[in-house]
């Protein structure tokens, strides 16, 4: 079987998927504008937009002609791979980007899989702090107008998980399966350490101090910083010995950037400055991924907080790490954590209660072992990479020859 991956950042979410399928003897490309790794066995082809986006478009508009843009790049390339002799089977993609928009133009016979993630609305208007009103309906209107073409090109898609899944148009539902990217349970596990540096200035934290540990790609509003930072006052009040390490950098992931400028980092840490001990917060940016992972295994509470949006890895990591997790009672955490059970949960917005419950975490942290046992449990069983990579490869073999997947 010959497969393509389409990815403008690969491996991306296909990180465990591709050299599956290369190690099973398939040949296997990749198509991309950078290539975060190289795999045996895949054989990785670049693309390059012509130009960026036009600053004097219409602002709706210039997300639809960045994507067409890239389309337009990857098709270029995909026609040269034709022309060389390639003709896939299978196409798997991401068509966040425009990627896959041509895929069937290029090659009518190939089967195309593509990675659904995120139908925009459930997000519009959550935060009141942050509202968009009807022109923030309207935008959405416009970035959902760049899904439609990969959802109406492709033979089947794959959500990572069902509220995801929930989120796209019922008339696309029924060809979407449910299939979660996988988390390395081998790797990512309980460990005991004594001690973890990180950052520049290095922090050393250690075993048995009272950390919490908030983590996200970039710090801002749609993953609940302003509502973790509101939190530390308190916290600081209840726990003075409690020591805060959030890693994550200062760009803009979702959402808008500061109206005034400057970076949602520094607006909300100005915020709280005078109301607490600075010390004991570390910001350590971005880290390797091992220690992050040990970062959670030292962690007496992880803060995962986020609008109803795409769930981030690093709250499975967490959980699978063994670390106690405190989420926003939001609905693609409920799908994963249940209060009191395998972790706790707290409005999105309630910084008394999250300060509060932070507090218990870290004054009796023995009470909630069982909790931390149940949320290494819940990745093993449903969202381990031994569970959900051969449901990826059963997927990708059913697309190929035209069967019909399993029920989402």
């Amino acid at each position: 079987m010959k497969v393509l991956f389409i990815h403008q950042n690969f491996p991306g979410q296909f990180r465990y998927l591709a050299p599956a399928l290369a190690r099973e003897g398939h040949e296997v490309r990749a198509l991309g504008i950078t290539h975060r790794a190289e795999y045996p066995g895949v054989q990785n082809v670049a693309y390059a937009p012509s130009r960026n986006s036009s600053k004097e478009l219409h602002p709706w508009a210039r997300d639809f002609e960045s994507k067409t843009i890239r389309a337009d790049a990857c098709g270029a390339k995909m026609l040269e791979l034709r022309g060389a002799g390639f003709t896939p089977d299978l196409v798997i993609g991401h068509p966040g980007w425009g990627e896959t928009w041509l895929v069937k133009d290029v090659w009518r016979s190939a089967r195309l899989l593509c990675l659904q993630e995120f139908y925009y609305g459930a997000d519009l208007n959550f935060d009141p702090e942050f509202l968009l009103g009807e022109q923030g309906a309207f935008r959405f209107r416009v970035k959902n107008a760049c899904i439609l073409p990969g959802l109406d090109a492709m033979d089947w898609g794959v959500s990572p998980t069902g509220w995801q899944r929930a989120q796209f148009p019922e008339r696309y539902q029924d060809k979407i399966s449910t299939v979660f990217e996988g988390i390395d349970t081998d790797f990512v596990r309980p460990k005991q350490l004594s001690s973890l540096t990180l950052g520049s200035p290095a922090v050393t934290l250690h075993r048995g101090e009272e950390i919490v540990t908030f983590v996200n790609r970039n710090l801002e509003p749609y993953r609940g910083y302003h509502t973790f930072m509101r939190a530390l006052p308190k916290l600081f009040q209840l726990r003075p010995k409690a020591r805060v390490v959030l890693v994550g950098g200062d760009e803009v992931g979702y959402g808008a950037a500061p109206a005034k400028g400057g970076s949602w980092r520094q607006i909300f840490f100005d915020e709280v400055r005078e109301r607490v001990d600075t010390s004991r917060i570390h910001y350590v940016g971005h880290v390797p991924y091992g220690s992050l992972i040990d970062l959670f295994r030292l962690s007496a509470c992880h803060v995962y907080l986020t609008y109803p949006f795409v769930l981030s890895w690093s709250m499975f990591d967490a959980m699978s790490a063994g670390a106690l997790v405190l989420g926003s009672r939001t609905g693609p955490v409920e799908e994963v954590l249940r209060d009191g059970e395998n972790g706790l949960l707290v409005d999105f917005f309630d910084a008394e209660a999250l300060a509060q419950r932070m507090a218990e975490a870290l004054e009796r942290p023995e009470r909630f072992a069982p909790l931390r046992e149940a949320a290494r449990r819940t990745v093993l069983e449903r969202y381990a990479l031994s569970v959900c990579l051969p449901r990826q490869l059963e997927l990708a073999r059913a697309v190929t020859s035209g069967r019909v997947p399993p029920a989402p």
